[in-house]
């Protein structure tokens, strides 16, 4: 399959790798004059953990092809959409002239109504999934990231079209497995607003690497996102069909200091809070800001993610 990643982000290049070891012809979109200056390889520092629990560690210089250009007759089966969930709008005006012949995989948070988020791409192109890892790039210019074992992928209430079962077979030829999410656009939502929560007490205290050995802050950052419940209830979201991934949430005060002995135990866990370590990065300040916006919206009341406001208000 001959695939296009949008962006050279973390999650981009990431999964791009993968599958370019898979042996599908994989190619980074960037602006025009990016090439040059990121140079002909990107180094990277994975803990791999696709067919090891506790991962196996790859250290090696991933030599990429760039693309500057994109036309309309550009050929790519795939083109994958990973980035911040404010810059998607931005994304599908631009691809939505070029989309040719591929289907859009949007591969990332989506907080506005799935369908509106991708409007002016055709909706019957575009695929819907979410990764199961992430990390950051270093000072150094490495790529410092943690892949899990599997990635999500869901429908927006219709039957899968030949063009989403074919997206999911690019990973599984990668060697991840794909957890269905039948209801994907609530899903999205809910893992929105537990980043929202993460993201919340993150700021506070610099960024998510520092909630790594504290209990205290993890729980507050959990009851920042159980806070947001009724806020996805008020958007029409059935919490009865997600009560496996609610009920942490709900249970929030026992089920911190199990996470947190997790997260400093459980070397994948840990690695993944670790690898957030930026705090000037602008996503998560973004992700607080629009939830608690929609939150206002609808009337819904979040004393904690008010209370941390100071922390992410646009400047």
């Amino acid at each position: 399959m001959k695939i296009l990643m949008f962006g050279r982000g973390v999650i981009s290049t990431v999964y791009g790798w993968t599958l370019a070891q898979a042996g599908h012809e994989v190619e980074i979109y960037v602006r025009p004059g990016r090439a040059t200056a990121y140079g002909e390889a990107i180094d990277l520092d994975l803990l791999d953990t696709r067919r090891r629990p506790w991962g196996k560690r790859v250290v090696e210089a991933w030599p990429v092809r760039y693309r500057e250009e994109l036309a309309p007759d550009h050929g790519f089966d795939l083109i994958v959409v990973s980035l911040p969930h404010h810059r998607l709008a931005e994304a599908a005006a631009f691809l939505a002239p070029r989309i040719g012949a591929a289907t859009v995989l949007v591969f990332g948070n989506v907080w506005a109504e799935p369908l509106d988020a991708i409007v002016p791409l055709p909706p019957e192109q575009v695929a819907w999934g979410f990764p199961g890892g992430g990390g950051a790039f270093g000072a150094d210019g490495v790529l410092r990231a943690m892949l899990g074992p599997s990635v999500v992928f869901g429908a927006l209430g219709t039957p899968l079209t030949q063009r989403e079962r074919d997206a999911r077979q690019a990973f599984r030829s990668a060697g991840f497995g794909i957890r269905e999410q039948p209801d994907i656009r609530s899903w999205l939502w809910l893992h929105f607003i537990l980043d929202a929560g993460l993201h919340s007490q993150g700021v506070r205290v610099g960024a998510l690497a520092d909630l790594v050995g504290a209990p205290a802050d993890l729980r507050e950052a959990l009851l920042a996102a159980r806070e947001l419940l009724p806020l996805l209830e008020a958007r029409g979201v059935d919490l009865r069909r997600h009560r496996a991934a609610v009920l942490p949430l709900r249970a929030a005060r026992l089920t911190a200091p199990v996470l947190s002995r997790i997260v400093a135990h459980v070397r994948p866990a840990r690695i993944s809070l670790e690898m957030h370590s930026d705090p000037s990065t602008e996503e998560p300040r973004a992700i607080c800001r629009d939830a608690l916006a929609e939150a206002r919206r609808l009337g819904v009341a979040l004393p904690r993610l008010e209370a941390a406001e100071p922390y992410f208000a646009a400047s």
